[in-house]
């Protein structure tokens, strides 16, 4: 895989992808860790603020690109355990629901692109007040390749960066609830 192939689609989708195998033989070059983290708050009571953060619940927010594929359970359903995938173009990722504790405020994903790269999505949700919550997100991103180094740096970095979009884009989709009475 060409370093920068998936760049282009993560900063187009927010969704990671994959699909694509390194032609040429992996180096001993090092492979690349980052662990970025970002706040922000959300106006609406815990209970409401953490079924956002399902697989299913973050339809509402993330934008057209986030379309899981559930493998388990069927239906689709945001439970601990659930599998799914992620598809944008050519690339697909994989996704494990690791821990989905809603009442305690607590979701981990771990994703992976087979042979590129895997990554844990850490989401902590604190009451801040009985109408907002506190949202804590950390990304934990491996290469699995040399070729994917670059590709887990930028990524890295604008992981970082992600609270004021996700801020604005749950807040919008908590306004249109409330527009259309679907709280």
């Amino acid at each position: 895989m060409k370093t920068g192939t998936l760049l282009p689609l993560v900063l187009a989708t927010g969704a990671m992808g994959g699909g694509q195998h390194a032609a040429v033989a992996q180096t001993t070059a090092a492979l690349t860790h980052v662990s970025n983290s970002f706040q922000f708050v959300v106006p609406a009571p815990l209970s409401r603020a953490s079924a956002l953060f399902g697989p299913d619940g973050e339809r509402c927010w993330a934008g057209e690109h986030w379309r899981p594929e559930f493998l388990y359970p069927q239906p689709a359903k945001d439970i601990q355990g659930a599998v799914f995938t992620v598809q944008h173009g050519p690339h697909k990722s994989v996704w494990v629901n690791t821990v989905f504790d809603p009442a305690g405020g607590r979701m981990q994903y771990v994703s992976f692109i087979p042979e590129t790269l895997v990554f844990t999505v850490d989401v902590r949700l604190s009451v801040l007040t009985p109408s907002t919550t506190k949202v804590e997100v950390t990304y934990v991103r491996t290469a699995l390749e040399a070729g994917a180094n670059e590709d887990v740096l930028a990524l890295g970095k604008r992981d970082g960066e992600n609270g004021p979009e996700w801020q604005k884009a749950i807040e919008d989709c908590l306004a249109a609830e409330r527009k259309t009475g679907h709280e």
